[in-house]
């Protein structure tokens, strides 16, 4: 039998750069949620209004999903099996249904998000009503998951060529803005804050970075893709999995970046406060040209329907992990295009349902983080690959950060 180039890699026979191209491709889909259309509306309102100023929350947030993202990954690789299947094994059958159910909620409130998102993307480009632009919307996720039916690899290869797109259209707005890099320096690497509004969006950034729909999936994309046979080959597997996740993680940041970059680059420089994406595209095409707008649309477009595909498949994966039961992957796009659609349909303002989800995904943050660092931490279940003691300490810091700032978001959204 041939080998698989994974195998060959393993085995010693293929040398060079080319050793990371076969464990390529689990984290480019994780971080999909990284750059969904509400961390649009987040990064654009902090550019806009404080300039660079809060960039290094970006550059922090990713530091921790990079940390998030490996410890999931490093469990599917461990065990075999993904974190709902791992909860399961360790938790009660009520407490497992439970767990079932909120991870559902939250899938369906970041379906919410991305489903907008692109419909709104539409909407922008061609000025299609908002309800006619979901119903293409669902059409187009449609699509997107008939590529996992001809195998993961034609999926990763389809949902990085989206990401590429995304990238390029943002590399292509940015160019066009002509920050000041100076200021764009200090952005990243200095640490500080103006009056408290300034706090509470910095809090969002973080607060929304972490989705737990990308924790569950990530370990699932991992668990059986690439085999160790033994410890040794599990730690090698691990070692260019973290690489594929460095890459993808400096891949999300660079976008997240890049929103805030423009934002302070066209509107903040004008005094210009944005809170709406749809007052962002005009603004845009006024400042820049109609090309950096529809490049913006196309970004928004893009980045919707390539995140609301990878929810699809991440209630495919809570669902199967934690209740043991399964459902046709196109029934369950069906079902989570409801709520979207009757949302639209309604008229509700788009940029308030993007933040309202973002309020609904602040719950499910822990049930899916705690478990995480917990598992992660115990040698009878990780074997060789258990966490280092400051590994752990940091996963337990980054819990304590992220809850801690979600329920303050949940709070303020709530109650300020």
């Amino acid at each position: 039998m041939a080998k698989s180039s994974a195998e060959a890699v393993l085995d010693g026979d293929i040398k060079g750069w080319r050793r990371i191209l076969p464990f390529l491709g689990p984290a480019f889909i994780a971080a999909v949620a990284y750059i969904d259309p509400g961390n649009f509306a987040t990064n654009i309102t902090a550019g806009s209004k404080y300039g660079y100023l809060l960039l290094w929350v970006i550059a922090f947030s990713n530091l921790m999903a990079v940390l998030i993202q490996s410890l999931s990954a490093k469990l599917g690789i461990a065990t075999g099996k993904n974190l709902p299947e791992v909860a399961r094994e360790h938790f009660s059958k009520k407490t497992s249904i439970f767990l079932w159910i909120q991870a559902e909620l939250v899938i369906i409130a970041t379906d919410l998000a991305e489903f907008i998102g692109a419909a709104l993307g539409l909407y922008l480009l061609f000025n299609i009503p908002m309800l006619p632009a979901a119903l293409i919307t669902a059409v187009g996720s449609f699509a997107i998951l008939e590529l996992q039916r001809r195998g993961f690899r034609a999926f990763e290869a389809g949902i990085s060529g989206m990401v590429l797109i995304v990238v390029l259209a943002f590399a292509f707005q940015t160019f066009l803005a002509q920050p000041n890099w100076g200021e764009v320096t200090i952005g990243m690497f200095t640490p500080r804050f103006e009056g408290v509004d300034s706090i509470l969006l910095a809090t969002g950034i973080l607060g929304a970075t972490v989705m737990p729909h990308a924790i569950y999936l990530h370990s699932s994309l991992t668990q059986n893709r690439i085999v160790g046979r033994n410890d040794e080959e599990k730690k090698r597997i691990f070692r260019f999995e973290f690489i594929d996740i460095i890459i993808a993680m400096i891949i999300a940041g660079a976008i997240n970046m890049s929103m805030l970059v423009i934002a302070a680059a066209v509107f903040h420089t004008q005094g210009v406060v944005i809170e709406d994406l749809d007052i962002a595209y005009n603004g845009l095409k006024e400042a820049l040209g109609p090309m950096a707008a529809v490049s913006f649309g196309l970004g928004l477009l893009i980045a919707g329907l390539a995140s609301s595909s990878v929810g699809t498949l991440a209630g495919d994966v809570v669902m199967q992990g934690f209740i043991r039961k399964k459902i046709p992957l196109y029934l369950r796009r069906a079902v989570t295009m409801l709520p979207p659609l009757v949302i639209i349909a309604s008229g509700v303002n788009a940029t308030y349902a993007l933040v309202l989800s973002q309020v609904i995904l602040s719950f499910g943050i822990a049930f899916a983080l705690v478990p995480l660092v917990m598992f992660t931490s115990k040698r009878d279940i990780m074997g060789s690959l258990v966490n280092r003691r400051i590994t752990t300490i940091l996963g337990w810091i980054v819990v304590v950060i992220v809850v801690t700032l979600n329920l303050y978001l949940l709070w303020e959204t709530i109650f300020g």
